[in-house]
């Protein structure tokens, strides 16, 4: 399995595990560091919906407890309806706007523009970014 087939994997195991009791929309996402190191994050739906987090946000904080955020170097997002067929394809899952911000910061601390995989519920649809492009106005980190 090449790279990013495993990375696409390992979003897939995770998406797996997502807790979306209430959208149905189930999303995991894989971060690669850039020595191979891969963690995983899931959504996590609260019936308080401001409560809930996004499998990107999820990813990103488990990134920055095993390897920290300035050694992201790749980031794969895959989703779609909890019923969806296997043999169905669906449209690939883009982040949201607050997910595209915290993947530029950990890329400012990087110094490199992330790669984004977006894939749709089978892996099979999907599309290859960067953060640039997915967010090229974003909010600088403070200096200092």
């Amino acid at each position: 399995m090449s790279d990013d087939g495993t990375l696409i994997q390992a979003a897939m195991d995770a998406r797996a595990k997502a807790h979306a009791p209430y959208s149905n929309f189930l999303v995991g996402c894989a971060v690669k560091s850039a020595d191979g190191t891969i963690v995983q994050g899931a959504n996590m739906e609260n019936a308080c919906y401001r409560l809930g987090v996004c499998a990107e946000q999820s990813a990103l904080a488990a990134a920055q407890i095993a390897f920290g955020l300035e050694n992201v170097a790749q980031l794969v997002v895959v989703g779609g309806p909890r019923h969806a067929e296997d043999s169905a394809s669906g449209n690939p899952v883009m982040p949201c706007g607050g997910c595209r911000q915290a993947i530029m910061e950990a890329a400012t601390l990087s110094g490199r523009d992330i790669t984004v995989i977006c894939c749709d519920h089978t892996g099979q649809q999907h599309m290859t970014t960067t953060i640039g492009a997915l967010l090229p106005s974003a909010f600088d980190l403070p200096k200092g």
